[in-house]
């Protein structure tokens, strides 16, 4: 074999080679859990010191998620069912417990909210629970924006596990959440678990919490 013709088998071998390599380190995700932490701003946490070590736990199970956030003085958790088009939320406010549900018209109405954040890649990585993440900028339909860190090689199979990233290509392992004043509170992975999640987890409690409407939470003032 000349060797013009081996140094060109030779290329295309290497260019293979690192193409496999790079599908096998890409992981499609069913089931799943994820541990952040929560980084208050300082001007929130002076107000409320007890919501120091606050955390956000994502599951997700098939067309299943559910996400818990424990902010220590009230604890909410999303029930999402992706399949069904339904959501159900949970609030745990020092023992008073409510239930909200909401339909497939409002799940739509808000999914649509989110499905126009676009996601634009940035220079520079950052390694984070020994993935490789790449940055990107969030732009929310308002204009407003926010920073990921995401991994590539965590492929989530259910899209709308967590709405806010339907159009993330990857798993985002830190990332920020705009608060109602305008703060940026920062989220970050503390811990993955890629074995088996528990379908209970997922089912909505029969008993023990009251059965409210979003208007009369409104009404209570939160």
């Amino acid at each position: 074999m000349h060797r013009k013709s081996l140094n060109k088998w030779l290329l295309i071998f290497l260019i293979c080679s690192m193409a496999a390599g790079r599908l096998c380190a890409q992981r499609l995700v069913s089931d799943m859990k994820i541990v952040y932490k929560l980084e208050l701003p300082p001007e929130q946490l002076q107000a409320d010191a007890m919501l120091e070590g606050s955390t956000l736990t994502q599951y997700m199970r098939g067309h299943l998620s559910r996400i818990d956030m424990n902010l220590n003085v009230v604890h909410y958790t999303y029930l999402i069912n992706s399949k069904e088009q339904t959501l159900i939320t949970l609030i745990d406010n020092h023992g008073d417990k409510y239930l909200i549900r909401s339909d497939k018209e409002e799940y739509d109405k808000e999914l649509k909210q989110y499905t126009g954040i676009r996601f634009k890649d940035e220079a520079g990585t950052k390694e984070l629970l020994g993935y490789t993440c790449k940055k990107a900028t969030g732009i929310m339909p308002d204009g407003k924006t926010f920073e990921v860190y995401y991994t590539p090689d965590l492929i989530p199979e259910n899209k709308h596990y967590n709405r806010r990233f339907v159009n993330l290509k990857g798993m985002p392992l830190q990332f920020e959440i705009i608060t109602r004043t305008g703060a940026k509170m920062n989220v970050i992975a503390t811990n993955i678990d890629l074995h088996p999640v528990p379908a209970a987890l997922f089912e909505t409690p029969v008993s023990g919490y009251k059965v409210i409407s979003k208007e009369e939470l409104q009404k209570m003032g939160s």
